[in-house]
């Protein structure tokens, strides 16, 4: 089946409804493998694409969600603005050649380095519109930035993994495009210096817009392991090399290059520095300053960091039980949260996405998803295999 307008995705859910037949909500398929395999009727949605308004006086942009990301980065670049939080480009990462889809973004709330100082895409989706399970249209949100009473639907769509809704039309603020970029180049610096220097720039008033620690080989986190921290500033010139004189003082006694962009931080978010790696891939959300005792417990087989260690790349070795253990535990004790990028097709649906397995979390969990799509028509068993399918 195809949607091209949404009043076909209504009639499809309707049809889907009626015939108790979960979907597979799919636009160019980029995140695919992201998950477990779902079992359903594919429902293109691919058609529902395009810009429905641009007011770059106003900051905002709304779109349809099958908009490819190059093409919305193209309009916003000709006003010279951009989308803060900076989504990154994954699919490379799990081997499709197709563009990214705007709806693909924020149904699994990607966010790149920029988050750091912009927040992640669910801080910057301020409405939209959407088809839950019962086959009927709603909207949330607004067009303006305020503040929210009541169940704010938009955020909570971002990281449903389109278990929730179809959406059909979204609604994003976007901001100025910086005039200049610079990235400080911290090297040869341990783990533990690094992650506690990103730390301090971060609650520094300096507004770093990329905060990433590369050991210098993918290894098990260790004292003695080195590698290179980056700290990237945006602004005018002026305002620039203010900031960089200004962050000199928090790098005394460091060996520090400075580079003028920001490509250094494009294999951080892309997860390029683990495409070609036989390894399953994590990415574990974790309070910073709990990223290293994290790493200690966990001793994955590589690992990047991000979000001034409040995201982690972990790579294990494909098909560790024991490892994924290790990885569980530790995550519990560090009040961290791990979600399956990519993990051996073979065992792929035999264990959730999601570690550790909050069984409180996952009961709120549940409800919200009973409330949205009692029959769990939309991306069935995308994320638990355990889910209420009757109603």
């Amino acid at each position: 089946m195809r949607a091209e307008q949404e009043s076909e995705v209504v009639d499809a859910l309707r049809w889907a409804h009626d015939k108790r037949t979960p979907l597979e909500i799919v636009a160019n398929g980029t995140k695919r493998a992201f998950g477990n395999t779902i079992l359903g009727e594919p429902l293109d949605v691919s058609g529902l694409a395009g810009i429905v308004s641009y007011e770059p006086e106003e900051l905002i942009v709304t779109a349809r969600p099958g908009t490819t990301l190059s093409e919305l980065r193209a309009v916003l670049s000709e006003k010279k603005q951009q989308l803060g939080f900076e989504p990154p480009e994954w699919a490379p990462f799990f081997g499709a050649s197709a563009d990214s889809t705007l709806g693909g973004i924020l149904s699994v709330d990607a966010a790149g380095p920029g988050r750091v100082r912009y927040g992640g895409a669910r801080d910057h989706l301020l409405g939209i519109r959407a088809v839950n399970g019962f086959g009927a249209g709603f909207r949330a949100g607004g067009r303006v930035v305020k503040n929210v009473t009541g169940f704010d639907v938009p955020k909570l769509i971002c990281g449903s993994f389109g278990t929730l809704c179809i959406l059909t039309e979204v609604t994003l603020r976007v901001f100025p495009k910086p005039a200049l970029s610079a990235t400080l180049a911290v090297r040869n610096v341990s783990a533990p210096e690094g992650l506690a220097l990103l730390r301090r720039v971060w609650a520094s008033p300096l507004e770093s817009s990329g905060l990433s620690y590369l050991p210098d080989r993918l290894s098990p986190a260790t004292a003695s392991t080195t590698g290179t921290a980056l700290i990237r500033f945006d602004g005018a010139q002026e305002p620039l090399a203010e900031k960089l004189a200004l962050a000199r003082p928090l790098l005394q006694g460091m060996e520090t290059d400075t580079h003028d962009g920001d490509e250094h931080f494009a294999p951080v978010a892309d997860g390029s520095l683990f495409r070609d790696l036989s390894l399953d891939v994590w990415r574990v959300y974790v309070p910073p300053a709990q990223a290293l005792p994290f790493l200690d417990e966990a001793a994955p087989a590589g690992w990047i960091a991000d979000w001034a260690g409040g995201l982690l790349w972990v790579g294990l070795e494909t098909g560790d039980a024991t490892a994924r253990t290790r990885l569980a535990r530790a995550a519990a004790r560090s009040g961290a949260q791990a979600i399956r990028m990519r993990g051996d097709p073979k065992t792929r649906n035999r264990s959730g996405i999601v570690e550790p397995e909050d069984a409180g979390l996952h009961t709120v969990l549940a409800a919200v998803k009973r409330a949205f799509d009692p029959l769990a028509l939309l991306n069935r068993d995308r994320l638990y295999d355990d889910e209420v399918h009757d109603a």
